[in-house]
């Protein structure tokens, strides 16, 4: 058996039992950053697990041994450094070669940023989309919001607090009036929802330049 559990994306409250229950009686746990998720066990009072790293650079040499583990009987939990693995993170390659192998697979559920900030925002939520991290470069990145406002319903995008002034320049440039939402820090101490148009949110980060992970929403409905 390989499951893929999700765990808490700032708020350590938000994991759920069966998740503990899982990390429990795991006989090992694959994760983005071994030292992230050892003080995540900590914090859950789980101690002496093996650890082994699991992420983009060493992927493709990692599965086959998690494979071959479960396949001899072992109990293997797969943890991303917050939120659901797969999503932007570590994950679908091991889904992928579960399937390919007939190894048992459950995906438990648990704290999504993109779900948590889209019911949040106030966007319309009867359709959406997410496409990860918005480019670097400033003309691929119009590309993609204008993208966004030509779809239906919302689209999310995860952001860096150094580049989201930048990308609201480039929304403002091309739509002012673009609704949008900049949702900050969700479950932490500092949790905030900037909701509003282009030109008004940027006025505001300009003046008041924001910390912390970031997830941008932008409703397609924009054109009116």
């Amino acid at each position: 058996m390989i499951s893929l559990v999700p765990t808490p994306i700032g708020n350590l409250g938000d994991i759920t039992r069966r998740s503990v229950e899982i990390l429990e009686n795991a006989d090992r746990i694959a994760c983005e950053d071994t030292r992230q998720t050892g003080k995540l066990l900590a914090h859950l009072g789980i101690r002496g697990k093996p650890l082994v790293s699991l992420h983009e650079h060493n992927e493709v040499r990692r599965i086959p041994e998690l494979i071959a583990a479960a396949q001899s009987g072992e109990a293997i939990a797969v943890v991303s450094d917050a939120g659901m693995p797969g999503v932007s993170d570590p994950g679908y390659r091991i889904v992928q070669a579960c399937l390919e192998a007939d190894v048992e697979l459950e995906v438990l559920p648990g704290p999504s940023a993109v779900l948590t900030a889209l019911v949040g925002s106030g966007l319309p939520v009867h359709a959406f989309h997410f496409h990860g991290f918005l480019p670097v470069k400033k003309g691929k990145r119009l590309k993609a919001l204008e993208s966004a406002l030509d779809a239906e319903g919302t689209t999310l995008f995860f952001e860096s607090p150094h580049r989201i002034v930048s990308t609201l320049e480039v929304l403002a440039g091309a739509r002012p009036d673009a609704r949008c939402c900049v949702a900050r820090e969700l479950t932490k101490k500092f949790e905030t929802y900037h909701r509003g148009t282009a030109a008004e949110l940027l006025a505001h980060f300009q003046a008041h330049p924001p910390k912390g992970e970031i997830v941008f929403l932008l409703s397609g409905d924009a054109k009116g």
